[in-house]
């Protein structure tokens, strides 16, 4: 029986790990935070519960397709789908548009700023749906073994779809719509991928067709964290081990095979291979040292907006709040333009909340409300200073305050605020970075850090910033792009 370390717990990683289980493989798993999940956590306090990160998702099907993989009878855990999937506010407004996945139903959102929306929505989705089902399983589900490999195979993608390479999310949805309201709400699924509409390709608005006609979005009963909480009851049955509060920071190896991962305190964790869940650039970075990945090097990528969080305990009801609100301004462009590089105050950010007891009453205490705030902001390589937190965190909270008519801070009896300095030393994300190595064309597909090492023979990595990209579905076919890599090298074992 051939034994593998995991680095890492995060939803790659869980799922990597019963794959490999499954397929005759001993497994261990290190983990440097108290707890699994990666950056799909949990925070409890006060009496109020939190996911830390993802709140919804798309794409359920990979899950199904997981469990099918490793023969469980059901899922460890139940979706719910999301009939409005969110609303969105503007500053100096009155009118809040709430997004439904009824086409008919968010055609009369848009009646008064866009004629004919339904036919140049559904116009907009036929294009997206068209990308999506030519590429999902020629391009996304695919292992590359050179550049070569990666460019040759986007030879096979119709050549229709070409222009999509050379548009920006927001010049596709100019194409398409004519009101700033439009444009701006259905390109918010740039910021999804830690980006904005402006520096995003257009063939990402392939993510509209997926949250309005394709799968939706969904969330999970009992907070998202059940995802995580389901899968380690599986892991433990497959007798796949956790330790926590073990931090990888150096290795041993003999010739082109890694020997062991060492841990903070000394402890040497030898296996055969070794899959690494950590970011996939920051790894090389930190731990191995490579000179591509130099910090010099890293800097110049294009790395996601960095988040900055906070977990709020209301002794009070937002009854007209509904569970998932984008917050936005009314400088959309120049917004966007400066938000990456710090060249814009943070005294009126754009932020999403999250009012995790609507669909979650357990999550506070009666009467109460637990809500989650992510503002996008710049990574440390850009503002390495937080100490105006709080300052940021009151622009927010007086902002959110005026806008859905309550005051937070003489009902907020819990509060606790994640910069990207605290995602940085809690997950090694690197510089704060929220989702990893950003997607633009030449960081996508064969462009990516590969999901096999370059240099020891048995170390493979599955994550965000690996193949095939950022988001939990993504991370649930990178651990089936990573098992097909190990079982290709070393087979399916038997138990």
């Amino acid at each position: 029986m051939k034994k593998a370390i995991i680095v890492g717990t995060g939803l790659g990683a869980m799922t990597t790990a019963m794959r490999l289980a499954t397929r005759g493989y001993k497994v261990e798993m290190v983990e440097k935070y108290h707890q699994p999940g990666g950056r799909l956590n949990q925070l409890k306090k006060d009496g109020f519960t939190f996911d830390l990160g993802p709140t919804f998702f798309s794409m359920t099907y990979e899950f199904d397709e997981f469990i099918n993989d490793v023969g469980l009878k059901k899922m460890p855990f139940t979706f719910r789908e999301l009939d409005v999937l969110y609303a969105v506010n503007f500053r100096d407004s009155d009118k809040r548009y709430m997004i439904y996945r009824d086409l008919d139903r968010l055609a009369k959102e848009f009646e008064e700023v866009e004629p004919n929306f339904r036919e140049k929505m559904d116009k907009f989705l036929a294009g997206a749906a068209r990308f999506f089902h030519d590429t999902e399983y020629l391009v996304l589900k695919k292992n590359y073994d050179s550049l070569f490999d990666y460019l040759f195979t986007l030879l096979r993608v119709p050549l229709r779809h070409s222009p999509k390479l050379l548009r920006s999310v927001w010049t596709e949805m100019e194409r398409h719509f004519e009101s700033r309201e439009v444009k701006e709400i259905f390109s918010l699924v740039a910021f999804f991928l830690g980006a904005t509409p402006f520096d995003t390709p257009a063939i990402y608005t392939i993510l509209s067709y997926t949250e309005l006609v394709h799968d939706g979005y969904h969330n999970v009963v009992g907070g998202m964290y059940k995802i995580v909480e389901g899968l380690k009851k599986e892991l433990d049955q497959a007798g796949v081990v956790m330790h926590f509060n073990k931090e990888i920071v150096d290795y041993q190896y003999e010739g082109k095979q890694l020997t062991a991962m060492v841990d903070q305190h000394g402890e040497k964790w030898e296996a055969d291979l070794f899959v690494v869940n950590a970011d996939a650039a920051w790894f090389r970075h930190k731990i191995f040292k490579r000179k591509k990945f130099s910090e010099q090097k890293m800097d110049k990528l294009k790395w996601t907006l960095a988040p900055f969080t906070m977990y709020l305990g209301l002794n009070t009801k937002l009854e007209n709040t509904p569970l998932h609100n984008y917050f936005l301004g009314n400088n959309f462009k120049e917004y966007s333009g400066k938000i990456f590089k710090n060249d814009i105050k943070l005294d009126q950010p754009y932020y999403y909340v999250n009012v995790v007891s609507k669909s979650d009453p357990e999550s506070a205490p009666e009467g109460c409300e637990s809500v989650f705030v992510l503002c996008p902001v710049p990574d440390m390589r850009h503002k390495p200073d937080w100490s105006d937190r709080e300052e940021i965190a009151d622009n927010i909270l007086q902002d959110l305050s005026g806008r859905i008519g309550v005051d937070l801070k003489k009902h907020l009896v819990s509060k606790t605020i994640m910069t990207p300095v605290e995602w940085r030393d809690d997950f090694n994300l690197y510089k704060g970075s929220g989702l990893g190595l950003g997607h633009d064309l030449d960081q996508i597909g064969g462009f990516r850090p590969k999901n096999y090492d370059e240099v020891f023979d048995n170390v493979f990595y599955v994550g965000a910033s690996t193949v095939p990209g950022t988001g939990l579905p993504m991370a649930v076919i990178s651990s089936k792009l990573v098992v097909e890599r190990i079982t290709k090298k070393y087979g399916p074992l038997h138990k």
